[in-house]
């Protein structure tokens, strides 16, 4: 059954896309708010470059496979394929199937990312004592795709980029500011038509965009 939105929450998010179905103009520099996500429609081979202006804002990232969203990257099967919570630039990033949807092909940060925790949520800010509604990154998602007439399956698990998500020896898990410094781009290439999304973080409870910081825009380009 189709994910909906639960939440009624909404921001400029709804407005924000790049074309009717998606589809990027190749070489234009896009800016995507602070708070917001967008949905873009990538086909095989095309390489997307997302950068980190500030150098602390995190990329909450998702890819769908074009022709079926039921079919999306899976950060589980991910830890499989890779024996590593850390994409490195040559690996793919595989789906539930096992298939490669995308390869990450350059990271010119450090390469902190995180893909063990899930994205935001209204409940994670009803647990982190947020009265009213919040912007998340799982309405972005959603909001994102119905702004290019799709509908998310899911809400999956994200490869949250740049995000600093510590794990120490005994499991334990906390959350960090990132080590990402202004500038820093990493860019992914669709090995099969794909619908990427990209949700600038709105995490302003716990450091993850930063100490002491708000969240903040993120930039995103096609190469041509």
């Amino acid at each position: 059954m189709p994910d909906t939105d639960p939440s009624g929450g909404t921001n400029q998010t709804p407005h924000l896309a790049v074309s009717p179905d998606g589809t990027p103009a190749p070489g234009r520099l896009y800016t995507l708010p602070a708070r917001c996500g967008i949905a873009l429609r990538l086909r095989a081979g095309q390489q997307l470059r997302i950068l980190n202006p500030s150098g602390h804002q995190v990329c909450d990232f998702w890819a769908f496979a074009a022709e079926d969203l039921s079919e999306h990257l899976s950060m589980a099967h991910l830890h499989t394929s890779l024996g590593s919570v850390f994409p490195r630039p040559g690996d793919a990033l595989v789906s539930g199937l096992r298939r490669p949807l995308m390869t990450l092909t350059e990271d010119s940060s450090p390469g902190v990312h995180d893909t063990v925790v899930a994205s935001c949520d209204p409940a994670r800010y009803r647990d982190l004592g947020c009265a009213g509604y919040h912007d998340n990154c799982a309405d972005n998602l959603r909001m994102a795709l119905a702004a290019i007439g799709l509908q998310a399956p899911r809400v999956p698990a994200p490869f949250n980029i740049w995000m600093n998500v510590p794990i120490g020896a005994d499991g334990s898990v906390h959350f960090a500011p990132p080590v990402s410094a202004p500038g820093d781009h990493v860019t992914l290439r669709a090995e099969t038509p794909v619908i990427a999304v990209m949700s600038a973080c709105p995490q302003d409870m716990t450091p993850v965009n930063g100490a002491g910081v708000a969240p903040d825009m993120l930039q995103f380009q096609v190469p041509v």
